[in-house]
């Protein structure tokens, strides 16, 4: 029996802005099927009608499995939203790269100048590159903040939207149970490609939707941009007089 490979985390794709400034992308929201089901499933369920009335299940269960995480991911809907949140942070994120640079040259300024400036200048134009080091580290980790809520709130909404066509899809495909393969606590261990119906769940969520598919130039999922430097070089020390 082949053993399937681990199925990718979802915490993958949170990074700190140790690593990116770009917009998160929303997979680590612990959202899995059984959330979703339980999510779309009706408040009160209607009661049978009577015992006589219900209807012995016979036969093997018709099992399905989900990478459910990756089939919200892949929706024309969660592309087009997620383009529009990395559009609505690019400012901000600009924002700070140029604040770095500015950071950058002062850094450059002093340790060129460092023979010939004084000590009371050298002390004045290091608080400064600190004071803009702390209000850039800040301002980063707001954005963060921001960009992280934005993003999860977009996969979550998406992902309940996904959840309902899903059980819908697999109950006229006669299935009695899905098992989501994307979690990290899953116990599928191998599984037949027919079994696999993530890419139809796909397919039936745009056709509902209606949402066209993103222009090719628009990557399936947004590549991490290298964080801005702000850790300050220490200037070398002035020369004997």
């Amino acid at each position: 029996m082949k053993r399937a490979k681990p199925p990718r985390k979802p915490k993958e794709f949170l990074n700190s802005m140790k690593r990116s400034l770009s917009l998160v992308c929303v997979l680590a929201s612990g959202m899995g099927v059984a959330a979703v089901a339980q999510a779309a499933a009706p408040a009160k369920p209607a009661p049978d009608p009577a015992p006589s009335a219900s209807v012995p299940v016979t036969g093997a269960a018709k099992i399905a499995i989900i990478q459910f995480s990756g089939a919200v991911t892949q929706t024309n809907e969660f592309q087009r939203d997620i383009a529009d949140l990395r559009k609505k942070y690019e400012p901000q994120e600009a924002k700070l790269q140029t604040e770095n640079q500015e950071i950058e040259t002062l850094k450059k300024q002093l340790q060129d100048g460092s023979a010939t400036i004084s000590d009371v200048d050298r002390q004045q134009k290091m608080r400064t590159i600190d004071d803009k080091t702390k209000q850039l580290q800040r301002s980063a980790q707001d954005l963060q903040s921001s960009e992280q809520t934005d993003g999860q709130e977009t996969f979550n909404q998406v992902a309940n939207k996904v959840g309902e066509v899903m059980i819908s899809w697999a109950q006229t495909q006669g299935f009695s149970l899905v098992l989501d393969a994307s979690q990290q606590n899953s116990t599928v261990l191998w599984a037949t490609p027919s079994t696999d119906i993530t890419k139809a769940v796909i397919d039936a969520y745009n056709t509902k939707s209606g949402i066209p598919a993103p222009p090719p130039s628009v990557p399936s999922a947004p590549a991490p941009r290298s964080a801005p430097s702000t850790t300050p070089r220490t200037p070398p020390p002035a020369p004997h007089q």
